[in-house]
């Protein structure tokens, strides 16, 4: 528990050394001893670096590591140790790539997980006992009759793991070594099942791990799921809950080698709205910590720019750092919308306060003032319109300006007062595999898109709702002034008319009407 405990808080080397084939193949630069000392200075006291083996190793039946390819994870490994680190590695993409196929043929596959575990054990044998093995990445199988079944094939790949390492003598006698659940779930079964084989092993130094992506329609922005709501909030309780009760209660640590939301992306901004995102982030630091569990950042490069070595977004890190030791308030938007033209009224927000107190707001290094510029009533912060009045500048479409809300502790709350009109769309014509909607945004952001039949259904993929997948079926383009409807979305889509509804963060929603007629596309607003 103490070894665990340490470790946090934790960051993934992600799309790395895990990339098929080798290091860079997914667009991640090397890594350099520089971009670990910056990690280690941000406050990071662990690193999980996962490791793909299937394609750095001969054939059967040594299955002889590359040499030049354990120099490389050898020497990052070193210099991670060498920063101070806890370091985690493991079998990654493996899981998928050939552990997947074990329930259909036993012998070959743990062989090779065997001998790849045997190599590795003997590798690291007298490194300190800051390095942590953790036996498969994201274990998955084909072939068997479900889940139950799956759970009893894990438990016989982890039990080898242990077994193996352990005999393999000097450091590895105590060494902390990782299990993971099928699929790393938290879902009670997945848990139970694992227990049973820590019950079984009876070793002291073992942990748990799972994965935590979030309120799938949350992480993925599908079916509506723009916010950090309640749906959230009780997937993320309830997911934390079961595994202290399950394993932390019991002296078991548990360690979420990896978090995050899965449309996250840098390359792909607007899916997550940023307020949205940092309550997430807020509440996952918040609810972790109190439960002692350690948490591991999933970074494939959204969150660290490694060339230049600084964060992609500083206050998504300030609202991680502040997690990690204390609560940070928060707001129902980061966001006030103001018309272009006409009279600027009062705005308000409803502040969560989380345990803080409200000290003020901040206009980069000037304090706004209370009862002047705003108020606060219990949990309601009013901004008064002759203030929103004076930072609306302009008026030009877009971010006029950005105040600070800070509490009594935690990270501030940043709210950007944007100036927005009413989006406007026009008619369209295209095909099924290119078409896009003229569209002025006028400042406005789109949240999400609704698609019906005439009869009320859902169309397109995933139709068991009409909110379809942001960039999976559309996407907005801000700078071409078009949202793209994706050939992914169409290949769903029956022939005849289909309403679409536009929803925009300002609160106004759009709608346009598009026909198929095979691969053809035509579009209008009425």
């Amino acid at each position: 528990m103490a070894r665990v405990a340490a470790m946090q808080p934790g960051w993934n080397l992600g799309n790395t050394f895990d990339a098929i084939p080798d290091e860079t193949s997914w667009g991640n630069p090397p890594t350099t001893q520089a971009m670990l000392h910056y990690v280690r200075s941000q406050g990071y006291n662990s690193i999980r670096i996962p490791i793909t083996w299937s394609n750095h190793h001969g054939a059967a039946p040594d299955y002889t590591l590359d040499a030049a390819w354990l120099s490389r994870v050898r020497q990052v490994v070193d210099w991670s140790l060498a920063e101070g680190f806890y370091v985690m590695i493991n079998l990654h993409h493996d899981s998928w790539q050939w552990i997947n196929g074990y329930p259909g043929d036993r012998t070959t596959v743990m062989n090779r997980y065997n001998a790849l575990w045997r190599q590795l054990a003997g590798t690291f044998r007298d490194y300190s006992q800051k390095l942590v093995f953790e036996s498969i990445n994201e274990p998955q199988f084909t072939g068997t009759s479900g889940d139950s079944e799956s759970d009893q094939v894990l438990n016989e790949l982890n039990t080898a793991f242990v077994r193996l390492v352990r005999a393999s003598g000097g450091g590895n006698a105590t060494r902390l070594l990782v299990l993971p659940t099928l699929y790393t779930s938290s879902e009670q079964a997945r848990l139970d099942a694992l227990t049973g084989t820590f019950n079984q092993l009876r070793d002291p130094n073992l942990a748990a791990t799972v994965h935590f992506y979030g309120w799938w329609p949350f992480s993925a922005n599908i079916a509506g799921g723009t916010r950090y709501d309640s749906n959230v909030e009780s997937d993320l309780v309830g997911g934390f809950d079961r595994v202290y009760n399950t394993f932390v209660s019991r002296g078991i640590p548990v360690i979420i080698g990896e978090w995050a939301l899965l449309a996250y992306d840098y390359t792909r901004p607007g899916i997550i709205e940023r307020g949205e995102f940092l309550k997430y982030i807020e509440a996952v630091g918040y609810n972790a910590r109190i439960r002692k569990l350690t948490t591991m950042l999933w970074d494939a490069g959204s969150f660290l720019e490694r060339n230049a070595l600084r964060w992609r977004d500083q206050g998504i890190y300030e609202m991680m750092k502040a997690s990690w030791t204390v609560r940070s308030g928060t707001a129902s938007s980061d966001q006030v919308y103001l018309p272009r033209s006409g009279t600027i009224t009062a705005r308000s927000l409803t502040l969560n306060l989380n345990g803080t107190s409200f000290q003020g707001l901040r206009q980069g290094s000037t304090n706004l003032v209370n009862g002047t510029d705003y108020t606060v009533s219990g949990t309601t912060l009013t901004l008064t319109a002759a203030a929103l009045t004076r930072l609306a500048g302009n008026r030009a479409y877009g971010v006029n300006a950005t105040i600070e809300a800070r509490f009594s502790q935690g990270a501030p709350w940043q709210i950007s007062i944007i100036t927005s009109d009413p989006p406007t769309q026009a008619a369209a014509t295209g095909t099924t595999s290119s078409f896009s909607i003229p569209t002025q945004f006028r400042g406005d952001q789109l949240a999400t898109m609704e698609a019906k039949y005439a009869d009320g259904s859902p169309a397109g993929p995933a139709n068991w709702t009409s909110y379809k997948e942001f960039w999976a079926s559309f996407q907005p383009d801000y700078t071409a002034n078009t949202i793209i409807l994706k050939p992914e979305f169409f290949a769903e889509v029956n022939d005849g008319r289909v309403t679409l509804t536009f929803h925009f963060w300002s609160g106004t929603k759009i709608t346009y009407y598009i026909t198929k007629s095979g691969t053809t596309v035509t579009g209008s607003t009425t």
